[in-house]
């Protein structure tokens, strides 16, 4: 017989019943029954019922075991009464009685319970992950991500993609967040960096010949935490092809990511066919660039029913700024007044002056609007506004007033919260949608300055006449973005690799030839010996499986992370250096000055 087990405790089945068995695992739970011990022992595969009477000379050890022992038992397999099969668990016809027994491992008290995966503070859950991870729903999770992460390789291989692994130890570049340094020991004063992304080589694979690579990437960013984005470290499924046009990475990937969905979705819904959904839209109809479709909302502008009304709050914006729009939000069932009362309390409580409404309710027969804005526009504006929302008798809507750039954000918010209150979010299903048409620039109001939206390494619409003979503010590019259930989950572009096209852009955005040199030097070169018309993506592994899972934060999803002010907890990340490794490095610290 094996030293620790000849079986697993998820193999045991009724065909194995008069077996001599033994199985090793952790004690999830002891019951005594009457003077019957009943211990619940689990490991990776499963749970087991095992059963110690007084007669086995197993008996004295078991009275001693508590929750999280790790122990060894031999014992024989027996069919369990009718009345106590347990449906639940997939070794639920089965018990062993206990003849023998070892304790493995002892445990102390337990800092974090295992057994019924009650609410703790997150700091003792990392700092005691080893044992975090022992409680079903997070181990259950864990093994999801691997199959994810198994199931993208698969699916990637049968697009004809080679798996490439590319530098951890590199340069810096300006990608948008802040790099974690590391300073070399050999060449004084000079630091590499860990790549935010393998952006510029996976750009070099391609310009290299590789026609289509992809790998499950590690990404560094020293950025601050949220609960869609852990401090440190995100992996990503990362790709590149050649020869492509946008229309190709999108047709080629769809299927992929709504393959891996379905997969996992255990039968929830998923898109088919995947909406594309340009930027500005998004934000007009949605009030974001990463739509919940589950939710139905959909915003639209009604300026022209306030313009020269009697509400002469919104009236006089419209008169004084051409800019101002003023965008109904639709509310199918909302049509009470304490719920749009309670939506204006939350309206403020965001910072707003208040959210206006009307609501629909019958009078006399007839569908009439009701509340201050339906008396201050008069039934005939009331009635075209009803009729354009296509709203009834019971139903709402809320509006919001100004420069759309300004507002787009919280009206985007209150479709959410709209949606959300009233029920109509369908929480069951996976609704995918690519954003398209980015804008390439933005206006920096902070520096006063055209910069990059996005990408810096897109193609721009209209390439090189577009940059020269365009506003750069009304160019947008080929970059896309996948979007699930109000969460980006991929990025990508087809790349700028035309290096008069490059200089072009880079020089609207106020880098000049040296700068690009300087910072992107080895992808910069490599643009002038034949690079291929190229376009890929990226797409977050934590993220989708975050939402696969159900989980509310990436914790749920990754084996050791930090916490909210980026520390490891569990081994106690980040340190102080010691003198001698300052010394080889030829570094000093400075403390932060006190205030």
């Amino acid at each position: 017989m094996h030293r620790y087990r000849t079986h697993t405790c998820g193999a045991l089945r009724l065909s194995d019943a008069d077996e001599t068995v033994r199985l090793s695992g952790w004690v999830h739970r002891v019951r005594d029954h009457g003077g019957l011990l009943f211990i619940d022992l689990r490991d990776h595969y499963g749970l087991t019922q095992v059963v110690a009477d007084p007669d086995s000379p197993a008996f004295k050890m078991a009275e001693s075991l508590r929750s999280e022992y790790c122990i060894r038992i031999d014992g024989v397999v027996k069919a369990r009464d009718s009345d106590t099969v347990n449906a639940n668990l997939e070794t639920g016809e089965i018990e062993v009685f206990c003849s023998d027994m070892e304790i493995l491992g002892a445990a102390d008290d337990l800092p974090v319970p295992v057994f019924g995966e009650l609410d703790y503070p997150e700091d003792t859950r990392l700092r005691n992950r080893f044992l975090d991870l022992r409680r079903e729903t997070l181990h259950k999770n864990i093994m999801t991500r691997t199959r994810v992460i198994s199931d993208m390789r698969a699916r990637m291989a049968a697009e004809g993609f080679n798996e490439f692994q590319t530098p951890i130890l590199t340069a810096s570049s300006p990608e948008g967040a802040r790099d974690f340094l590391v300073p070399s020991r050999i060449h004084d004063g000079t630091f590499y960096a860990l790549p935010q992304a393998p952006q510029q080589f996976k750009q070099l694979l391609m310009i290299s010949g590789f026609d289509r690579y992809f790998q499950i990437a590690p990404c560094f960013r020293d950025e601050d935490p949220r609960a869609d984005r852990l401090p440190g470290e995100f992996y990503q499924l990362d790709l590149e092809m050649s020869f492509v046009t946008q229309e190709d990475v999108l047709s080629t990937m769809e299927p992929v990511i709504r393959g891996v969905f379905e997969t996992f979705a255990e039968g929830k819904p998923v898109t088919q066919e995947f909406p594309r959904i340009p930027y500005a839209e998004s934000l007009r109809k949605y009030g974001s660039d990463k739509p919940d479709l589950r939710n139905p909302i959909e915003m639209q502008a009604v300026t022209e029913h306030f313009a020269g009304s009697g509400f002469k709050i919104f009236a006089g914006m419209i008169e004084r700024d051409p800019k101002v729009e003023v965008w109904a939000i639709p509310a199918k069932t909302g049509g009470s007044r304490a719920f749009c009362d309670r939506m204006n309390s939350w309206a403020q409580g965001e910072g707003q002056p208040g959210l206006g409404y009307i609501f629909f309710r019958k009078e006399e027969g007839e569908v009439v609007g009701a509340g201050p804005l339906a008396k201050n526009i008069g039934p005939e504006r009331t009635t075209a506004l009803r009729s354009q929302l296509g709203l009834e008798d019971g139903d709402s809507v809320f509006f919001v007033a100004g420069v759309p750039s300004k507002f787009a954000a919280f009206a985007g918010a209150a479709r959410n919260r709209i949606g959300s209150e009233l029920g109509l979010v369908d929480e069951e299903r996976f609704a995918l949608c690519w954003i398209v048409d980015f804008p390439m620039y933005e206006w920096d109001e902070d520096n006063k300055k055209v910069e990059f939206s996005h990408n810096p390494f897109s193609m721009p619409m209209g390439g090189l006449e577009a940059l020269e003979q365009q506003d750069p503010l009304t160019i947008n590019a080929y970059q896309y973005d996948m979007v699930c259930n109000g969460f980006e989950i991929a990025s990508g572009a087809i790349r700028n690799h035309d290096v008069d096209v490059m200089k072009k852009a880079f020089s609207i955005a106020g880098y000049d030839e040296a700068v690009l040199e300087e910072q992107f030097g080895g992808l910069y070169r490599a643009f002038k010996y034949g690079a291929p018309p190229h376009g890929g993506m990226a797409a977050g592994v934590d993220r989708i499986v975050m939402l696969i899972v159900g989980a509310k934060n990436l914790r749920e999803v990754t084996l050791f992370p930090m916490n909210q002010q980026a520390q490891d907890l569990l081994m106690g990340a980040p340190a102080p250096a010691t003198a001698t490794q300052l010394q080889e490095l030829h570094l000093r610290v400075i403390p932060s000055a006190k205030t």
